[in-house]
């Protein structure tokens, strides 16, 4: 790798909704809140700096939530970046908290348009450009919820919608209510649970936002692909874990976070890794085999 500054224009462009065009490697904002993604950060100043930081790699799209901290990841972002200019900030909804660690899910109609208004005053704009439903409540009708925020974009407040751990057919019975502009679910090289779900919205050009996108289990070993890989192109092994995430679709959205500027950069380096065809195929076997061997019964 270079040591040039790196760039999250390297990794392509996927437009969101099909209008708002967006650099694919994105940044999530759980991490510059404190333990537990509760309270304020430990280093104030070196979350704002992060934050700060993000346009000048290139990073244009900021996915964060109102239950972060909750509501300080969505007020650290407009004390760094406000007026966002070029840089989308896409939240979510639906998720409470009720301490560290703790996220009951709550999808009452009239709490997830209050929630965003919210978020909107607390982010400083007239509309959210992407607002993701953080969870479907089981307690509450899911046609309720999507209704919700069916409302919520027909009156101006948000611009495009989106899924948080979603199925195919859950969010098919979205589509019946308002576009799905993105789904943003758990997947890695060694988290393949939502597969289907990623060739769906592949299909169907809808973004796909997958959290925890560094995790690499066991293959960052020694001796392993990854880590062959890795000392080949220079890098470490959770940068050659997100550049096979990025290679694996066109819709693919990552959105690594962290609140220290080095590992920023070290993640938006992955975007200028170039891997081979053979270097695509082996990582995705040995993800494969990971993933059934997590999954199989003991």
């Amino acid at each position: 790798m270079t040591e040039s500054t790196p760039n999250a224009a390297q990794s392509g462009t996927f437009r969101i909704g099909g209008d708002i065009s967006v650099n694919r490697l994105g940044f999530g904002a759980m991490r510059v809140t404190g333990d537990g993604v509760w309270g304020d950060p430990a280093d104030r100043e070196g979350a704002l700096a992060t934050l700060r930081r993000l346009p000048e790699l290139g990073v244009n799209l900021i996915d964060t939530a109102d239950s972060y901290g909750p509501a300080v990841s969505e007020e650290l972002i407009r004390e760094a970046l406000h007026p966002y200019d070029t840089v989308v900030i896409a939240t979510k909804g639906g998720l409470t908290r009720t301490g560290p660690n703790v996220w009951p899910p709550v999808g009452r109609p009239e709490y997830l348009k209050q929630q965003a208004h919210l978020s909107r005053r607390r982010l400083g704009v007239d509309r959210i450009d992407l607002w993701q439903l953080h969870r479907i409540d089981p307690k509450v009708p899911r046609d309720e919820q999507f209704a919700a925020i069916k409302e919520l974009m027909d009156e101006g407040v948000i611009r495009h919608a989106g899924l948080s751990e979603v199925t195919v057919e859950e969010i098919e019975a979205a589509r019946r209510v308002f576009p799905v502009a993105t789904v943003q679910n758990l997947y890695n090289l060694v988290n393949r649970k939502s597969e289907d779900v990623l060739d769906y919205c592949e299909r169907e050009n809808i973004g796909f936002m997958p959290w925890y996108p560094l995790a690499a289990g066991s293959l960052a070993r020694d001796g392993s692909v990854l880590a062959d890989v890795a000392a080949r192109l220079n890098a470490s092994p959770s940068q050659v874990a997100l550049a096979w995430v990025l290679r694996r679709s066109p819709v693919m959205l990552p959105i690594p976070g962290t609140g220290k500027v080095r590992h920023l950069e070290e993640n938006v380096a992955a975007a200028e890794l170039t891997l081979t065809d053979e270097d695509f195929r082996a990582l995705d076997e040995v993800g494969k085999q990971e993933w059934a061997s997590q999954s199989s019964p003991d």
